[in-house]
């Protein structure tokens, strides 16, 4: 991985700075960055941008910021900045930190520029490109006007540098309260663009900030401190998503009313991330959490990359997904099943094999010796050799699935039967001879016979069996819980709401089945959280944080089953 330009990527933003690097624009370097706000925890989408701008500085033998966008203190906390900064470091661990800018090991932080943006701001003033306005809020969003009518100007445009420049310290000093009074950039109310009628660059917020603490009551608006903290760390290539294209001239605005020094900051905008039955929203997954429809924002079931982290997707499969839907202007929405089959087709060529009955039935094998065992080679992971074997014990009295056996089978149902024979995985033939029930007819006991000739799963006689089915032993077998996740939502677009309706109608009310007393191979016990195996049959399952010692926790990753190659659909037109 050491060699980013092997499989190098191909789009439109990497042909731009493939120029840059030949022209030699830049002698410092490429330099992008990731600048997310620390109001929630980061999901699928954000992962396209990671791997995005990452992705372009390690290519170029540059440099991604990791920046934390941290102007509105009255959303933002410690735990969001700690939550990215850890979701961060393991998407890209192994494949792209060496090209991670970091100030002093920890991220940067927007508000550390804060004292610099004040100073602009007061060039912006004495420049007669920004005044101090009086209006409410309400009345700033009137008077802007719409995209087809032109805005009407504040009274208080006409203001002078001067007494705006003493307005503006007074509200640095705390002298006014929220709402009072902002801080206006002075452009052209008439304009097309309607972020460039006198856009607001600071308002008063009398809010403790999670990083700077106390020291202001002023802050700078997104557009204003984006742009700078831009510059102030020498990014080349401000790369967003394209409902920021509007803004991208107030961004030149900015850095041009202030006579910077060159080269600035170019934004450059791409199509965002949107997939089936998937809540992109923030502020709709925080409602989630807050209205406890999920466990928190790390629930498997979120699509939060800490979530799918929780739920065992390994961190390069996310980066191929997001290689393979690629990086456009054009928006489109990828089908789910993609993601889920970059999942699987990873921990199909990594993850160990082991045997778990998550719904089991007893099998007595009444010609197997009383009191004796064995222990039988376990293949751990047929796509690596070198992953070797491990010892599986077997003994007289088994368990295997429920929906293993009918005892009344049709035509096309080849599993276990009464009067016929089917292989046990790495063990014996098995038949089933007779059928124990309780008093309600339900099916406790299976009592089996098993051939010792075909130990291995092979007959020496040559007869053959339709159907292999796994199990565990009865007295070895450890018992676990198992968490089977489905969607979240049952609506393929579930932020489609209609009139009157709720997203929260499409919530997915059979997205988790929790299985009690699933039973597994003995070698789980000493299975750590995070650790990732596949239970033969079943599917892809990770050890939960929840686990304790002796009571171990499974999450289901992604079913085995292969949903993108059984449809061939990778995205779904809008």
């Amino acid at each position: 991985m050491d060699n980013a330009s092997e499989n190098k990527p191909q789009d439109f933003i990497r042909a731009i700075v493939t120029g840059h690097v030949r022209e030699q624009k830049f002698p410092a370097g490429i330099v992008t960055r990731f600048p997310p706000e620390p109001n929630g925890y980061l999901h699928i989408g954000h992962a396209k941008s990671i791997c995005l701008n990452f992705g372009i500085a390690r290519e170029n033998q540059g440099r991604c910021n990791l920046r934390m966008d941290d102007t509105n203190p009255a959303k933002e906390e410690v735990e969001y900045v700690d939550s990215i900064t850890g979701d961060v470091n393991w998407l890209i661990a192994g494949w792209a930190d060496h090209c991670l800018g970091l100030k002093d090991g920890a991220p940067f932080f927007a508000s550390d520029y804060f004292d610099r943006l004040y100073e602009l701001a007061e060039e912006l003033i004495k420049k007669d490109k920004a005044y101090v306005c009086d209006l409410s809020a309400e009345d700033t969003d009137a008077f802007r006007g719409a995209p087809d009518k032109p805005g009407k100007e504040s009274p208080f445009r006409g203001r002078s540098s001067s007494e705006s420049l003493d307005l503006f310290r007074r509200m640095k000093a705390g002298e006014f309260p929220n709402g009072a009074r902002t801080l206006r950039a002075r452009i052209n109310m008439a304009a097309p663009n309607v972020w460039l009628r006198d856009p607001l660059l600071y308002r008063i917020r009398h809010v403790e900030h999670h990083h700077a603490g106390n020291k202001w009551c002023i802050y700078p608006l997104y557009d204003f401190a984006h742009c700078l903290s831009d510059y102030i760390e020498g990014i080349t290539h401000s790369i967003c998503t394209l409902e920021f294209e509007v803004h991208r001239p107030l961004y030149d605005w900015i850095l041009e009313s202030l006579d910077l020094p060159r080269p600035w900051p170019h934004q450059y905008e791409f199509a965002r991330l949107n997939m089936t039955y998937t809540m992109m929203s923030k502020r709709r997954l925080l409602e989630l959490v807050q209205k406890k429809n999920v466990s928190g924002w790390d629930d498997p079931r979120m699509p939060t990359i800490s979530g799918m982290r929780r739920r065992g997707y390994p961190a390069a499969s996310i980066r191929e997904f997001c290689q393979r839907i690629g990086v456009g202007k054009v928006e489109n929405t990828i089908d789910l099943s993609l993601l889920e089959f970059c999942v699987r087709e990873d921990l199909n060529k990594t993850a160990p094999r082991v045997m778990a009955v998550l719904d089991p039935v007893k099998v007595v094998i009444e010609n197997y010796p009383v009191g004796q065992s064995e222990e039988l080679d376990g293949v751990n992971n047929p796509e690596d050799p070198s992953a070797g074997t491990r010892k599986v014990p077997f003994g007289r009295e088994l368990f295997i699935e429920r929906e293993d056996f009918r005892e009344v089978a049709s035509k096309d149902f080849f599993r276990l039967t009464p009067g016929r024979e089917v292989r046990l995985r790495y063990a014996y033939f098995l038949k089933c001879e007779s059928v124990v029930k309780d008093d309600q007819g339900n099916i406790i006991e299976l009592r089996c016979t098993y051939d010792p000739a075909t130990r291995g799963g092979n007959s020496p006689d040559g007869r053959k069996v339709k159907a292999t089915i796994h199990w565990v032993s009865a007295e070895k077998a450890a018992g676990v819980e198992v968490r089977l996740y489905e969607k979240l939502f049952t609506a393929p677009d579930p932020s489609d709401v209609k009139a009157g309706g709720d997203y929260k109608d499409s919530l997915n009310p059979y997205s988790l089945k929790v299985v009690a007393d699933a039973k597994a191979e003995p070698s789980l016990l000493a299975a750590r959280p995070g650790a990732v195996y596949q239970f033969e049959r079943l599917g892809y399952f990770c050890v939960d944080p929840d686990s304790a010692s002796g009571r171990l926790v499974f999450n289901r990753t992604v079913s085995l089953k292969d949903e993108f190659a059984k449809h061939k659909v990778a995205a779904v037109q809008k």
